[in-house]
């Protein structure tokens, strides 16, 4: 059972962290001196 549980809690883990992926490519910084570069595999996630 605990490792059910385990393996749900990965799943759910593993899409929030893509849909935050998802929002920080399609985003820019607020602050004008600072704006991380992005790997490449983020940037293919961009939608404009």
């Amino acid at each position: 059972m605990l490792k059910k549980y385990l393996l749900s809690m990965g799943k759910v883990v593993a899409f929030v962290s893509f849909l935050f992926a998802v929002f920080n490519a399609n985003t820019a910084c607020a602050f004008i001196y600072h704006q991380p570069e992005l790997p490449d595999e983020v940037k293919r996630l961009r939608k404009f």
